[in-house]
């Protein structure tokens, strides 16, 4: 049997080159890099390398760059440490309504702490207005976050428009990066961010390595206490090998974002024409002018997703309803709803995302089989629904 992952919004498959970039930190260099002593500094050489690395990939100083266990971590660093520091200035919160879990709940945590959040609504193609902004933005906003790329759809926001907007009123401007890391450019500077949360798992890194970028100037509390890692911001001994794989990763995945870009373009084009030509009652979700090339997220009319996903595995291939960190919930997409779909829409959709391992031959057998297995599902269900307008 066929075997096609298309999951890799969720996590990627490890590089072989970051796994030979690791080994080393494993066996011979396993000193803890806050010792004094020659296997310390050994190590910590790794982790300055690493770090010099995925600074220069997002246009930071590497003083910039704080190392946590994810993405995350970073987002919880971010919204907990700006907001607690600056509360001389005021308790008001800007987001989206359709960030990542991570985002979403440490701002749910902050309102019962007292802050005030303002989650901004989202169009159907899951872009944030503007003016939105605009209207709820104050001399009391200490922080805005708003990811780079949704996780779910796709759709890459205004960044540098939103950040300009930001920074007059004299607020944080932080940024989900993880899914944008390695299919989008991103420079800190050019875009205006202040505070950037990356993972290397989405990368082709190891998992259990992250990293929060924080400009310098930026007011932001410890996260984790205990200890003077992290150049005295983040407590904990640093995972070294996962930290050397990250930079790794960075690094290969500079040299080959032209050669990336142009693969998973093509890929996800052939897939979006094939699947639209070969299965009818289906709705592409996103803005399909501004989004990333990895991302495929399909509703397929008069279905159950999770049904789907399961006939799916079982033929070998890997898809998933949204999310891997909301997975096993049971919960309707929050994306999806923010978008406007209905629950019937939310309930049958996949997302599709891509690696540029993917080849044309993958898709025609996942298209093929959605054909044969969309069809039963349809013919069996006692859902009734209204059929696309040719």
């Amino acid at each position: 049997m066929r075997k096609v992952y298309l999951d890799n919004a969720a996590t990627t498959v490890l590089n072989g080159e970051v796994l030979q970039a690791m080994m080393p930190y494993f066996t011979s260099i396993y000193g803890n890099s806050h010792s004094q002593h020659t296997f310390g500094r050994d190590a910590v050489n790794g982790v300055d390398n690493a770090r010099d690395i995925i600074a220069k990939s997002i246009g930071a100083s590497s003083n910039e760059v704080f190392f946590t266990c994810g993405g995350t971590e970073a987002n919880n660093w971010a919204l907990r440490g700006v907001a607690y520091a600056n509360i001389s200035k005021g308790k008001h919160i800007i987001t989206s309504s359709i960030e990542h879990h991570s985002v979403l709940d440490t701002c749910k945590q902050l309102e019962k702490e007292g802050f005030t959040v303002t989650y901004l609504p989202v169009d159907n193609s899951g872009l944030v207005s503007i003016s939105d902004l605009l209207h709820e933005i104050k001399p009391e906003t200490t922080i805005v976050s708003i990811m780079a790329v949704n996780n779910e759809v796709g759709t890459i926001q205004n960044i540098k428009a939103i950040s300009e907007i930001v920074k007059f009123y004299g607020a944080c401007f932080h940024v989900d990066g993880v899914q944008a890391l390695g299919v989008m450019p991103i420079n800190v500077n050019d875009l205006g961010i202040d505070l950037l949360s990356i993972s290397a798992h989405k990368i082709h890194g190891p998992k259990g390595a992250g990293a929060l970028y924080i400009r310098k100037g930026v007011k932001i509390d410890k996260f984790m206490i205990g200890g003077e890692q992290e150049m005295n911001r983040r407590g904990g001994t640093v995972n070294v090998p996962a930290v050397v794989g990250f930079g790794k990763a960075c690094e290969l995945n500079n040299r080959d974002m032209a050669f990336r870009d142009k693969k998973l373009f093509e890929i996800s084009q052939y897939f979006i024409k094939k699947i639209e030509y070969e299965v009818p009652d289906i709705i592409i979700n996103g803005n399909q002018n501004q989004k990333v090339n990895n991302i495929v997220s399909v509703t397929f009319l008069g279905i159950e997703g999770e049904y789907l996903v399961t006939l799916l595995d079982m033929k070998g291939i890997a898809v998933s309803t949204g999310s891997a960190c909301a997975s096993g919930s049971f919960q309707k997409s929050h994306v999806l709803k923010a978008m406007g779909r209905t629950d019937q829409e939310v309930r049958g959709t996949i997302r599709f995302s891509f690696d540029v391992s993917t080849t044309k031959e993958d898709v025609d057998y996942v298209v093929r089989t959605l054909c044969e297995e969309v069809e039963k599902l349809r013919k069996d269900s006692p859902v009734k629904y209204k059929k696309k307008d040719s």
